[in-house]
């Protein structure tokens, strides 16, 4: 079978880990040949395209970002863009496609799946906020990243007696805020799907200084005060109508160096977060889903998503999973409230 792949939306750790168990079992196993089509979908809209064969995924495992690389190009966004797809499909040959992203590039597959293109979606962003899946790989990385850097800013928020108010990526959900808030022992945790009481937060703040020790906020990009009394910067609109998030971390250290009147500092992980070597247990993931890719290729599964359920790897509907977000549950936010203050 001729395979081709992709890597769409933002980068992220444990994409080359998917190539290479694609390649490797692919080619080295079942005699495919793999064509990787460059930047996303924009690959294949322009028909920009790499063989890709066992000595060109060599040492790939470790590395972060795509050797492919990667775009938010829409093809739905261009009146022709499905026709030139599907003609670029037809003309080099290929039999199924094994298109790895997130909400929004699986969307595409989706679309594409109906209109009868064999599509096998590889589920992928550090947000952890695609439905269907338990994880997606690079969230394991991103949350260690965002950890080790609380436990940095403990210390030097404690030498100076100031506030540190870390924000991290997530747009609409707010699992890496959670689980590295939890993890790195933050005082305040804010993420998009709960409103914050601005009064609550300097509250707990002060309630920290208090008590002799300087106090740790993680705000997700996408939290929203309660009342609208922050306002943050936000760009363009990307292919698929996002717009660029940032600023909710630095308004929220003014906010609390005017209502305590210590002095408070914002720290932006942002794209930090993504790049890297992906930790051990997304290369494992990432390896896994890779493979069960090509299993379902090969025994003919088409508008089909690989995912993680418990420790397997299962096959699920494609408009199941990209249907709605994975978002934190009330259940699970209430648990990280108990340490507030």
């Amino acid at each position: 079978m001729r395979i081709g792949i992709l890597t769409g939306g933002g980068d992220c750790p444990g994409l080359n880990a998917v190539i290479r168990a694609v390649v490797r079992k692919g080619v080295g196993h079942d005699g495919d040949e793999v064509i990787g089509f460059r930047d996303g979908w924009r690959g294949l809209l322009d028909g920009d395209a790499v063989p890709l064969d066992l000595a060109a995924v060599r040492g790939i495992l470790p590395r972060g970002g795509t050797v492919l690389g990667t775009s938010r190009t829409n093809p739905y966004a261009l009146d022709d863009g499905p026709e030139r797809v599907l003609s670029c499909l037809d003309r080099f040959g290929i039999d199924a496609l094994v298109p790895i992203g997130g909400e929004d590039t699986l969307g595409v597959a989706t679309r594409l799946a109906e209109r009868g293109v064999r599509v096998v979606g590889v589920p992928k962003t550090i947000d952890n906020d695609l439905d269907a899946t338990d994880y997606t790989f690079g969230f394991d990385t991103a949350v260690g990243v965002a950890t080790e850097a609380i436990d940095r800013l403990h210390t030097t928020g404690d030498s100076h007696h100031r506030t540190l108010v870390v924000e991290v990526m997530g747009r609409h959900a707010g699992w890496i805020a959670l689980h590295a808030g939890m993890a790195g022992g933050a005082n305040v945790i804010l993420i998009p799907e709960h409103p914050f009481d601005v009064d609550a937060v300097v509250a707990h703040v002060q309630h920290r200084f208090d008590t002799g020790f300087s106090p740790i906020v993680v705000v997700s990009e996408g939290a929203q005060a309660r009342d609208g009394a922050l306002t943050v910067a936000a760009g363009q609109a990307d292919a698929f109508g996002h717009v660029r998030l940032g600023g909710i971390g630095p308004a929220l250290a003014a906010l609390i160096e005017e209502r305590t009147g210590r002095e408070s500092r914002a720290v932006v992980l942002g794209h930090v977060q993504r790049g890297g070597t992906p930790s051990p247990f997304d290369r494992v993931l990432a390896t896994r889903f890779g493979l069960a890719a090509i299993e379902a290729v090969h025994d003919g599964e088409t508008g089909v998503m690989v995912a993680l359920r418990g420790t397997d790897i299962v096959r699920v509907p494609l408009a199941t999973a990209t249907a709605r977000l994975k978002l934190v549950p009330a259940e699970r936010y209430a648990e990280a409230e108990v340490f507030f203050g």
